[in-house]
């Protein structure tokens, strides 16, 4: 009988880009057998710049009702995939803001043995995916976790979208990625658990 595997994603996305690749990689991994808890880092930006892109205030009013993450999160889960928009080749400061609370349970060593991915979006092909898909594996290292990219064809590092310069939405090819690294999260993750 196949363990349960409990699988938190974790992303930040301003006008649902992001979103709708943590939904597809939150479903995928129900339907791989785990249990599963979307959340999404917290808005740091000011009323007043959200406010100011109507895509952005329609997102945040649209996921409202998705928590926000906490640490318990984390600690709850076997695999934590991470997801955020590409910001300068880094990750965005809302999802690093919430990373940097998980300081005292690294400390404790309670982030150690955890499967981690991620997952990002980008306006161009060259603006700095594959950077901060790997800036985050960097944190990744220093928490003691075991990195599960999605490797395959695409990009080898995580799941990855180019809006382009008219915010192309979320294709099938970006989806299908998605799926290959949810199933493979939650493989190695009851892999290890049964260790």
């Amino acid at each position: 009988m196949e363990r349960s595997v409990n699988v938190t994603v974790v992303y930040y996305s301003s006008t649902g880009t992001i979103h709708r690749i943590a939904t597809e990689i939150s479903e995928t991994a129900e339907k791989h057998g785990a249990e599963v808890r979307l959340v999404r880092a917290a808005e740091l930006a000011p009323e007043a710049a959200w406010r100011s892109r109507p895509a952005w205030a329609a997102h945040l009013e649209e996921t409202a009702d998705v928590p926000i993450a906490s640490v318990d999160d984390v600690l709850w889960a076997d695999a934590v995939v991470f997801g955020t928009p590409t910001r300068f080749g880094n990750v965005s400061a809302q999802l690093k803001q919430f990373i940097d609370t998980l300081g005292p349970a690294w400390f404790s060593g309670l982030l150690a043995d955890k499967v981690y991915s991620a997952f990002t979006s980008g306006g161009s092909l060259h603006g700095g995916m594959e950077t901060t898909l790997v800036s985050i594996y960097n944190m990744v290292c220093h928490f003691g976790g075991i990195i599960v990219p999605p490797g395959g064809d695409l990009n080898p590092y995580g799941t990855s979208h180019v809006l382009g310069a008219g915010n192309m939405p979320v294709d099938e090819i970006a989806l299908q990625a998605a799926q290959i690294q949810a199933e493979r999260v939650v493989r190695v993750a009851r892999a290890l658990k049964e260790v």
